[in-house]
Formats: structure tokens, sequence, C-alpha cells
């Protein structure tokens, strides 16, 4: 067998396993975004149906400031089961991959390092205990007026999966 395969195969396993590290910790970032939304509904229409979309999605208001006509609502975000589940298991499989490049190169060490499996559900752990917070969602609306029409363009600051379900529910269009 050729003698730099092995160690070349356990630097590539030894890279792939630290991009699984910053894998299981980007799990748990938050992805805040600004979106600017528009709606053909009047402002007052509208502010009704963002409360309720936004209650029954379990928020309340935070905090409402009427001179610049902005909203904040709070809602805690409840880790994925599925989520902590699967990283659990990347983990596993990554540590099991290096276990066996580690096994081939150092023979002794391979029951340390393949009881290093057992370590894997920390990394659903992380996820679980990092990723349930206090979300913030912010809300700006402004009425456009034109000759024929009264519209509202919304400017929202929430987390990206958050955004992208409101506008789907509400079939809001992205504004310029």
């Amino acid at each position: 067998m050729d003698t730099a395969i092995l160690p070349s195969t356990f630097l590539l396993t030894l890279l792939l396993s630290v991009g699984l590290f910053f894998f299981i910790r980007a799990s748990t970032k938050d992805r805040i975004q600004t979106v600017q939304l528009v709606s053909e509904q009047d402002e007052a229409a509208l502010m009704s149906q963002l409360k309720e979309y936004f209650r029954s999605r379990s928020y309340r208001v935070a905090e409402v400031d009427r001179e610049q006509n902005k909203v904040t609502f709070e809602g805690n975000v409840r880790p994925s089961l599925f989520l902590a589940i699967f990283l659990t298991l990347l983990a596993a499989t990554g540590i099991v991959c290096l276990s066996l490049v580690v096994y081939l190169l150092f023979p002794n060490l391979s029951i340390l390092v393949l009881a290093m499996v057992m370590l894997s559900p920390l990394s659903g752990l992380f996820y679980w205990q990092k990723s349930g917070r206090l979300e913030k969602v912010s809300l700006k609306v402004e009425t456009t007026r034109s000759e024929q029409t009264s519209s509202s363009k919304i400017a929202v600051v929430g987390h990206r999966d958050e955004l992208s379900e409101l506008q789907r529910t509400l079939q809001l269009k992205t504004g310029e």
C-alpha cells in the first residue's frame, strides 16, 4: 500500500471534521435580515393582519413607537428536535470516519478514538441549548398613496425564516 495515502486521507478526514464542527456551531446563529414588503391593503387592515399573524405564532407586542409607526414583537423560538437528532447523527458519522482513519494509522488508539462517538450527543445538546432564544421582529409601516390606489410599505427586521413565512402567509410582495 502506498505510504502517502494514509496520511493524506487522515488530513482530509481531519479537515472534514473541522468543517463539521463549524457546521454544528453555525446551526445556532441568528440570521437577522431587513426586508421591505408591500401590501395592497391600507395601514389599519394590514396592522390588524400582522398582529393576528404574530399572535398565532406565539409572539407578543413588546414595544410600540407611535411617532415612528413602529411595532416590535417578541416570541420564544423553540429548537427543532429533528435538527438536534440530525446534528447528533452527523457528529457520530464524522467521528466514526475519523476513528476508522486513525485506526489505520495508529491501531493502538482505535478504542480511544471510537469511544469518542459517545460524545456525539453533545452536538445535539449544544444545539438544543443555544437555539432556544427570545426572538424579536420589528415592523415599520408606511402608507403610500397614488391617484387610484393606496398601499402600505413595511420595513421588517427579523429572522430570515420568520420573514419568508410572513411574506408567504400574508401574500406580501417584496418592495424596492
